[in-house]
């Protein structure tokens, strides 16, 4: 049985060589917002707000046309299956 990611880690590779993390709970709660808030947006110089809800009191704001790249990783944090 394949495991089950337990969140997600979203880099954002920013021009000017910057990058960023944030982390969803789930894959689609990502693709809901990439689809919905960030690829309707993706040319536009416009800020949006990118979700930050493992930091309490913190929020981000990207403008998209800026993204270059998006990398997702899933992170696993046991290494003990348990069922």
């Amino acid at each position: 049985m394949p495991r089950k990611p337990d969140e997600y880690a979203i880099h954002l590779f920013l021009s000017g060589g910057h990058k960023e993390e944030v982390r969803f709970s789930t894959v689609q709660e990502f693709q809901k917002w990439y689809s919905s808030d960030l690829i309707p947006k993706s040319d536009s110089q416009d800020f949006i707000s990118v979700p930050i809800k493992n930091i309490q009191g913190e929020y981000m704001v990207v403008r998209p046309a800026n993204i270059v790249a998006i990398r997702v990783e899933p992170i696993y944090l046991s290494s003990v299956e348990r069922f």
